[in-house]
């Protein structure tokens, strides 16, 4: 995954020294905070934790007077923290702010929030370890999510609702249809996500790539003693070929579950 994101950390610390300027505020509280020393809180999409925690260590590192807190939680949560929590600086989450969202930021804030893509991302499709079964279609997926095939198969997602994990599956693979509850089941994270897979040989699980992918992690590389990453198949391919989410098939989207990292951030000063 580091590899993945390259250049991720000076992204990062570019966002942290956006300078966006406020309305003409006379009144505006002395910041407390620069690039490179002080204090923030920010809200983290929990499927994305490991590889924001790599970069959140790296950059404590390079300018040991900063402390960044990340809360690692559901996309729904991490939106609330955006609008309503006035200590939290920064959320990273897996799609862009809507319209009405960000009209709504604009009015509370009095000024337009920072917010774009920072990384490609991928979600895996994990089976059991002395699972055959490896091979998916996006047509597949699809009707298993909805119940309709292979019904003794669990299908295991980070929650059923809220989570950026849940959300991108229904719009990228069910595009908006429900789930079929009685076959899909909700985990606590996505690290029970991989315990459940791990215990049931039929289960499949979705998680973001950053918890299985990394060859780099000592965790991951043991956990793929007891679990698999699923191949999905490229249907704009010409030979169709079935693809492991990694960086190269990320990057050129040959792997068809794809999303985004982004950022928004609502400081107008040059802080943190």
């Amino acid at each position: 995954m580091s590899d993945k994101i390259k250049g991720f950390l000076y992204l990062f610390s570019i966002i942290f020294a956006t300078i966006l300027l406020g309305c003409g505020q006379e009144d505006r509280v002395t910041p407390t905070d620069t690039p490179t020393s002080g204090s923030i809180y920010i809200s983290v999409d929990e499927s994305f934790q490991p590889v924001m925690e790599e970069q959140i260590a790296q950059y404590e590192r390079l300018f040991p007077g900063t402390e960044i807190i990340a809360s690692y939680k559901s996309e729904a949560a991490c939106l609330r923290d955006l609008f309503f929590d006035s200590s939290n600086r920064m959320v990273i989450i897996s799609r862009p702010l809507t319209r009405k969202e960000e009209k709504y930021l604009i009015d509370t804030l009095k000024y337009i929030p920072s917010n774009a893509k920072l990384a490609s991302d991928a979600v895996a499709v994990v089976v059991n370890g002395k699972s055959s079964d490896t091979l998916f279609t996006l047509d597949r997926l699809q009707q298993q999510l909805q119940g309709k095939i292979n019904r003794h198969q669990k299908i295991v997602f980070d929650g059923l609702s809220a989570t950026g994990t849940v959300r991108f599956i229904t719009d990228s693979i069910l595009k908006g249809a429900a789930f079929d509850t009685s076959v899909v089941k909700a985990a606590k994270n996505s690290e029970a996500v991989l315990d459940y897979v791990a215990s049931d040989p039929s289960a499949i699980g979705f998680v973001g790539i950053e918890w299985i992918g990394n060859p780099e992690d000592a965790a991951q590389v043991k956990l793929l003693q007891k679990l698999k990453i699923g191949y999905v198949q490229c249907n704009p391919c010409d030979d169709k070929p079935f693809v492991k989410p990694m960086q190269a098939s990320i990057s050129t989207r040959r792997y068809p579950l794809v999303r985004g990292l982004y950022y928004v951030l609502k400081e107008n000063f040059t802080g943190l």
